[in-house]
């Protein structure tokens, strides 16, 4: 099984700390931002990306997020940079046809700060954090069916499959059928009562990661389709990046580092595979040269000032000129997990 990687939950502690960028230095140089080019962040969150690249060059920034509620918050950084940031709210999935309706043909780098963002943890009325209670909600957007419909819809094999698919959790099924049986008497609308049903079977945690870390990774991704939408988004910077165009992604946890590890693997291979059983199949050019060895961690340095840091990882590569290629994100390692009759998902 798979090494678990969480961005850690919001604690009490956290609630003053400013949000921080992740491997903001890391992610700077790789970026390498220059006077007049163009930028993508596709999860502005806090706009720590944004900002800083506007600040280290006189380039252009366009930024998008699903979440309106982090668009609203960067107006102010808008009107300070006067006329260098574009913010659209939309899926960095969407990375095309953003450009194509802002009459912008290729970018000169991009960035993705993927999964759950500090400041929707932080609230406790979006449903992510089981640290304060709130709705089971969980969409990034206001999209799509939240945590609660799929809790109250799916049949308990669905429910335990995306447990054990989206979470990597070992007693997906003893959880599924703790839950299906506590509807039955009271629906599970709050993020403290599902918290709850998951340690009446996992029992509490003396290791500072809460028993039911896994069970909310794992719905929180199938509400927003969160891996699907980083295979599309990876395609979509593979067709828009200038050759000599700077892809940075961090990731917090195994299931996102592997697509976006598989995809680089990929798109930067030059030599042919095979065995002496099969022969070497022909290798496309390479769309993009990898700008480091493997992930980039953080320092130990941000780790103990920033403790959300810890499990990141950052892959950056640069585009080359050959043609994109496009693909298909089953095949870099979005798994299929069941939604019953709900549309969206990685199903």
């Amino acid at each position: 099984m798979a090494r678990r990687e969480r961005r850690p939950e919001a604690t009490a502690s956290d609630a003053g700390r400013p949000h921080t960028p992740v491997m903001l230095a890391e992610v700077l140089e790789a970026l390498a931002p220059a006077d007049g080019e163009l930028f993508f962040d596709g999860t502005f969150g806090a706009g720590g990306y944004t900002r800083a690249l506007l600040e280290a060059a006189d380039c252009r920034v366009i930024a998008t997020d699903r979440d309106p509620t982090a668009i609203a918050a960067g107006y102010d950084m808008v009107a300070a940079f006067k006329g260098r940031l574009t913010l659209v709210e939309d899926r960095f999935s969407n990375l095309s046809h953003v450009l194509d309706q802002l009459g912008v043909e290729a970018i000169d780098g991009a960035v993705f700060d993927v999964g759950v963002s500090s400041m929707q943890l932080d609230q406790a009325g979006r449903g992510f954090s089981f640290r304060n209670d709130g709705p089971l909600d969980m969409r990034m957007g206001g999209e799509g069916p939240s945590a609660a419909e799929l809790v109250a819809e799916l049949g308990e094999k669905e429910i335990a499959a995306i447990l054990r698919t989206l979470g990597e959790e070992r007693r997906a099924g003893a959880i599924a059928r703790a839950i299906v049986a506590a509807r039955e008497t009271e629906p599970v609308t709050t993020t403290l009562r599902l918290a709850d049903i998951v340690e009446s079977v996992l029992g509490r945690s003396y290791d500072g990661v809460h028993a039911a870390t896994r069970t909310f990774q794992a719905l929180r991704i199938a509400v927003n389709d969160e891996l699907g939408e980083l295979a599309r988004a990876l395609f979509s910077a593979e067709s828009r990046l200038k050759p000599g165009g700077r892809l940075c992604v961090v990731s917090f946890h195994s299931l996102e580092d592997r697509i976006v590890k598989t995809f680089l693997a990929d798109r930067t291979r030059t030599l042919p595979g095979g065995s002496r059983h099969m022969p070497a199949a022909a290798v496309p050019p390479a769309t993009f040269t990898a700008l480091a060895r493997g992930a980039v961690k953080p320092s130990a340095e941000e780790t103990a000032v920033n403790p959300r840091a810890r499990s990141a990882k950052l892959r950056a590569a640069v585009r080359t000129e050959a043609p994109a290629r496009g693909g298909d994100a089953f095949a870099f390692g979005v798994p299929r997990v069941p939604l019953g009759g709900h549309e969206g998902g990685a199903s």
